[in-house]
């Protein structure tokens, strides 16, 4: 009987050898739930941070993009336009949805969210709405402009904090100014005083250690986009003229159009670093802080707030760009498969 057993197990041993749990792969990591909060009409950053955000289908379900208005770029229409542009340029207009956000600052819509209908809603309660579905791990909200979106949905909704995780492009830290932070300081602040996980892709202008290192010439541009990405149809009109009939063309008119800087001349692709850290951590250094405060413009510290960030800075700005170009050629869409009911 001992001997008819073990003559059992010994002939099936190679059978369970070969059984593979279904569908399951042990290195495969879950994809990350992402919403891009956007000034899209702002400059040239923003488009290409959709657009390598998008052509990222592996790594990225995209959820949706929100649009916010900065003081460039005309009103929240034009900024809604160009996001939308962008998205058909990549052959996704029936995949992700692009909502229309704050067109004022904070402190002027705070009081009014209660209403069915405020500045911003639409973005606002999508926010929301995909925070509160988020699942086990928690949604990464980022923005790439102002934080008005972001800070209002926090408001509206408390609960959301503790499931997502924001990582925003933007602040000079320990610096005052930047862009997007003086576009609507009190959100920030109050952000910084939720308790909510924050991370911040430091911009830097002119220093090494930030996002403004992550640049692009002339000449990187022309000769990497030309013709990348799906070709759709109808062509789309661009920006600032033409028809275009894919993102790696938009991208050559975005840079022919936009001032250059520095030696050589070129222009920062700040909002595209922030997505690639997202994707890969590895690509820049964190450092963790208690949250500072602004005040009147200017960082103030305090170093005895339990409540702590993190801060990255030194950005692979090799690796970053490789992996841009390499995408633009090598796309994987996202959400291929899914649509949503306009």
């Amino acid at each position: 009987m001992l001997k008819t057993l073990l003559y059992c197990v010994v002939c099936f041993l190679p059978v369970l050898s070969c059984v593979r749990p279904a569908d399951k792969n042990p290195d495969a990591s879950p994809q990350i739930r992402v919403i891009l909060d956007t000034d899209a009409n702002n400059e040239l950053d923003d488009q290409h941070a959709m657009a390598y955000m998008l052509f990222n289908g592996d790594i990225f379900d995209v959820q949706g993009v929100t649009v916010n208005r900065t003081r460039g770029g005309g009103d929240i229409m034009q900024h809604v336009a160009e996001a939308q542009r962008v998205v058909k340029m990549c052959g996704l207009e029936s995949t992700v949805k692009v909502l229309a956000g704050a067109d004022g600052a904070f402190t002027d819509i705070k009081g009014k969210i209660g209403e069915p209908e405020f500045d911003g809603s639409q973005a606002v309660n999508f926010i929301i709405e995909r925070a509160l579905t988020s699942g086990d791990k928690k949604l990464v909200l980022l923005p790439v402009g102002k934080l008005t979106n972001i800070a209002l949905a926090l408001l509206k909704e408390p609960d959301i904090a503790s499931k997502v995780k924001i990582v925003w492009l933007g602040s000079n830290y320990p610096d005052p100014g930047e862009y997007n932070q003086e576009n609507d300081e009190p959100a920030l602040n109050f952000i910084l005083d939720t308790g909510v996980d924050f991370e911040i892709a430091l911009v830097r202008y002119g220093k090494p250690s930030g996002t403004d290192a992550v640049r692009a010439t002339m000449d990187d541009i022309t000769a990497n986009m030309p013709g990348k990405g799906p070709q759709v149809s109808p062509s789309v009109p661009g920006r600032h003229g033409g028809e275009f009939r894919c993102f790696g063309d938009y991208s050559v008119d975005l840079f022919q159009h936009a001032e250059m800087h520095g030696d050589p001349p070129s222009r920062a692709l700040f909002d595209m670093a922030a997505v690639a850290i997202v994707k890969n951590p590895s690509w820049a250094r964190p450092v963790r802080i208690p949250a500072p405060v602004l005040k009147e413009g200017k960082w103030v510290e305090r170093p005895d707030n339990k409540h702590q960030i993190t801060l990255w800075e030194n950005f692979d700005k090799q690796a970053i760009m490789a992996d841009f170009f390499d995408r633009m050629e090598n796309y994987r869409l996202a959400g291929e498969g899914k649509k949503f009911n306009k």
